[in-house]
């Protein structure tokens, strides 16, 4: 009897920031949605982009642009919302463009090297390297969690 289990599989939700390929966890998103009616809230923090109304519920929508330190004079077009699940609830993360799903092991998922100082550790789970790009794999309850913050992008 072989007792050797197959790695865990991860799937991945992707999508695009500027020049960077992220991805979450496909059990966290709730749902992809096009641009919505965002309420400004005063004296949120930048990143904050203001709030939704989802159905009914109220949603946070961060800016993943501020909470990268990205140039936001980078943008093209109108931003998505990526409804995931987080220790703080349901909250909208603002991205650039949706990608594929995408499968992965997780005995391939790389820390992102210690010498990497543009992206923060705290934010990011893990590398995954792929023939044409590298996938950063977001930790949903860090990018949530506003009380982390990120070193700058260059």
């Amino acid at each position: 009897m072989n007792t050797e289990r197959e790695p865990a599989s991860l799937r991945l939700c992707t999508f695009y920031l500027g020049h960077l390929y992220l991805g979450i966890e496909i059990d966290r998103v709730q749902e992809v949605i096009r641009r919505q009616t965002i309420t400004r809230v005063p004296q949120a923090p930048i990143e904050v982009a203001g709030l939704i109304n989802l159905r009914g519920k109220i949603v946070t929508a961060l800016d993943l642009y501020e909470r990268f330190n990205l140039q936001t004079n980078q943008r093209h077009g109108d931003l998505i919302n990526v409804v995931v699940h987080s220790q703080h609830g349901l909250v909208s993360l603002l991205v650039e463009g949706i990608g594929d799903v995408v499968e992965a092991h997780e005995r391939d998922l790389e820390p992102p090297p210690g010498t990497l100082q543009s992206i923060s550790h705290d934010l990011i789970r893990g590398v995954f390297k792929l023939e044409e790009s590298l996938l950063l794999v977001l930790d949903t309850d860090a990018i949530t969690d506003l009380t982390t913050q990120p070193n700058p992008v260059g």
